[in-house]
């Protein structure tokens, strides 16, 4: 003969193990916070003067106070240059910013710091920022070990300081856009801002340097409201196009913004 069963409490019991197990599988299956956890950043220009589609959403950044474009609503455009090392150029794009009263932020590596200090200095002085674009350079989407990860920050930081007398703002780019989700979330536990880029072009190549004119084409073709410019300052056709295309964009009704107010956002 079977046990009788009280049903008010075999109906109490299943509710109360719904009401753990229910939550906790839906949250070990929801997506994480990014799409594409390893990888090189990039874009898909798909139309003229409008966003690009990216490897990831600024919803899904925005979880590692990371971003790569601002408010598609505003015309604003953010310019950065990733500084590898100095071939001649970056006086006349510094004098270029400086005729249009235009902010730029320019990511140093450590040997830009050792050699350039006197640059760095006008770049700061001159009103720009100066962010973060590690020591030397590496894959960091390949450094799991947080201290080998923050020791690649910590020597520019400590070494921008030394030649500028200042405390280094926390803007971090990783070399080459190469990423994982466990650097994002390593950065962003440094208190770094990990910024990506919306618009940029092929300008790193130095026997290969695009024409003026294709440069200008393509930079006037991808802008768009709310972009994040990635530059290089190596490329002498940057040096010698920039004046004329910022002038295309004030023209196309651009303002230039500074990395504090892309993150104000």
């Amino acid at each position: 003969m079977f046990a009788s069963v009280d049903l008010k409490k075999l109906l109490t019991g299943i509710a109360v193990l719904l009401a753990v197990l229910v939550p906790a599988a839906l949250y070990l299956s929801r997506p994480g916070p990014l799409a594409v956890p390893t990888g090189s950043w990039g874009l898909s220009f798909r139309e003229k003067n409008q966003p690009p589609v990216a490897d990831a959403t600024s919803e899904q950044l925005a979880a590692y106070d990371a971003k790569y474009i601002g408010s598609t609503e505003d015309n604003m455009v953010y310019l950065t240059f990733d500084c590898g090392y100095e071939n001649g150029n970056t006086a006349a794009i510094l004098d270029t910013l400086k005729a249009h009263n235009a902010p730029a932020a320019f990511f140093v590596v450590g040997n830009y710091l050792t050699s350039e200090p006197d640059l760095v200095c006008r770049m700061i002085r001159e009103g720009h920022i100066v962010g973060n674009h590690t020591w030397s350079h590496p894959d960091m989407s390949g450094i799991t070990d947080r201290e080998d990860f923050a020791r690649q920050l910590q020597q520019v930081r400590d070494k921008f300081q030394e030649i500028t007398g200042q405390e280094m703002p926390l803007y971090y780019r990783p070399p080459q856009g190469i990423y994982s989700q466990e650097n994002l979330s390593m950065a962003k536990g440094l208190g770094y801002r990990t910024v990506f880029w919306s618009l940029a072009y092929v300008d790193w190549k130095q026997d290969q340097q695009p024409s003026e004119q294709e440069a200008l084409e393509k930079l006037t073709e991808r802008i768009h409201p709310g972009a994040v410019v990635l530059l290089h300052n190596t490329s002498s056709t940057n040096a010698a196009v920039l004046d004329r295309v910022l002038t295309a964009w004030e023209e196309m009704g651009y303002r230039f913004g500074t990395l504090d107010e892309l993150f104000a956002d």
